[in-house]
């Protein structure tokens, strides 16, 4: 953990007010939820359980959470407020987790545990538990002489929490794919039963879901989709980057399509209605509306600020746009492009407007496939700003994306491998294996 990082006490954030970035109240948290892994791997805090006014509970995930201090917590003043449903790998701290009966690893002893802490990972926006605190005794409250002792350990230090290593439920499966990257799990995915496909991918949070999704075939895509609950479904779009999430709804029967758009928040699914406007293999089709758009009176500071986001793709972290307002697209007119590396040379003072990129001219939205590449390969961009007849930016297309569409329609069906490297000893180079995957091939319990 980095020097300084504050722990926190889960038990004590039990009823504490949540806040918009505004100082108006929007519920209270009731639990907080955090995933199990196999092993010894410490759980990560996925978010927190918010009881809304109205006295529905929602999910509000911890990378919505700008500030936990002071008894009170401050998010971004995105909400969701879908009702929360638990999935299969998920605990809840205060429901399930306190009062639990574990042993401690150093001599067996069966201990209550009455709190969890949690700190935040180092240059990442991930938390994850770190300490137990529990109390020796048969049961709680045990006070006699010799019991009743509170100590607190780490994670490690006990059994009795973490799901089984050789499980063969969803659960178990994904726990042991967690690390893997979208791609990859989206591979294991795609080579299992199709009952089973339905019922890991059903067991993935949303973000998780909307990553794997976007790896997987046509085909995959519109089942597992379709096997979800409709409000599940528009949440996992809306996470979708709008391009992928577009595509895939353009692939949907109508009335399924109009349904889903219904259901989700409207400035996403004008976003989709916008992209779906465009052919499929145009600068259009191709793009995503949710590039970095800064003020040329913002600072490189801000935009090094920006660039920083976890979430954002290689590509699209590689670069900002630079309109006048709005800043969201359509924006304002378009005014140039500052690459990352020039953010790395100049002050942080300096204006962004003062160090713009505006000789290249931007991509049309009806420009052709071939010619979105041309213009990549030409100058050797990883992404290209998408602009109007008015002047104004409507996103940004990614060389993943131009990747992806012209590349054969099933090269996700073909295994591609690098190229193994000698070993000083005369074999090859270890590469990592997938857990219960051989040949291309999940192994599962049915």
């Amino acid at each position: 953990m980095a020097a300084g990082t504050p722990r926190i006490f889960l038990s004590h954030l039990s009823g504490i007010a949540v806040f918009d970035p505004n100082g108006d109240q929007v519920g209270r948290v009731r639990d907080l939820v955090v995933m199990l892994r196999v092993g010894k791997r410490p759980p990560r805090l996925l978010g927190l359980v918010v009881e809304l006014s109205t006295r529905r509970r929602i999910f509000l995930p911890m990378t919505r959470v700008t500030s936990v201090e002071s008894g009170q917590v401050i998010t971004t003043g995105v909400l969701n407020v879908r009702r929360f449903e638990q999935r299969p790998t998920e605990r809840l701290v205060l429901g399930e987790l306190l009062d639990r009966r574990v042993t401690l690893v150093d001599g067996g002893e069966e201990v209550t545990v009455l709190d969890v802490s949690v700190q935040q990972l180092p240059a990442r926006r991930e938390w994850e538990v770190d300490r137990v605190f529990v109390r020796r005794g048969k049961k709680a409250g045990a006070f006699r002489r010799g019991k009743g002792e509170t100590l607190t350990v780490e994670w490690s230090a006990v059994t009795g929490f973490s799901l089984e290593e050789h499980g063969q439920g969803a659960e178990s499966l994904l726990a042991t794919f967690e690390q893997l990257r979208a791609a990859d799990l989206a591979n294991v995915l795609h080579h299992l039963p199709a009952k089973r496909r339905a019922e890991e991918a059903a067991a993935l949070d949303d973000d998780r879901l909307a990553d794997v999704l976007e790896e997987l075939p046509e085909d995959d895509q519109i089942e597992i989709l379709g096997k979800l609950k409709e409000e599940r479904a528009a949440d996992v779009l809306e996470a979708m980057d709008p391009d992928d999430a577009a595509d895939l709804l353009s692939d949907l029967p109508e009335a399924d399509k109009e349904r889903l758009l219904s259901l989700m928040e409207p400035a996403d699914a004008a976003d989709m209605r916008r992209l779906m406007a465009y052919e499929e293999r145009t600068a259009g089709g191709l793009m995503t509306t949710e590039p970095i758009v800064l003020r040329p009176d913002a600072t490189v500071a801000d935009a090094l600020a920006r660039v920083r986001n976890a979430d954002l793709s290689p590509a699209l972290a590689a670069q900002v746009y630079v309109c006048r307002p709005p800043d969201d697209t359509p924006t304002g007119k378009y005014l140039g492009t500052v690459h990352f590396q020039r953010l790395l040379r100049d002050p942080p003072y300096t204006l962004v407007g003062s160090i713009l990129d505006d000789d290249l001219r931007p991509l049309d939205p009806d420009a052709a496939l071939p010619l979105v590449a041309g213009f990549f390969a030409t100058y050797d961009m990883v992404a290209a700003p998408v602009v109007d007849e008015s002047g104004s930016l409507l996103g940004a297309v990614t060389v993943d994306d131009v990747l992806d569409h012209m590349l054969p329609e099933d090269w996700r069906e073909t295994e591609f491998h690098l190229e193994e490297e000698p070993a000083a000893d005369g074999g090859v180079s270890d590469v990592p294996d997938v857990p219960g995957v051989s040949e291309g091939t999940a192994s599962h319990g049915s």
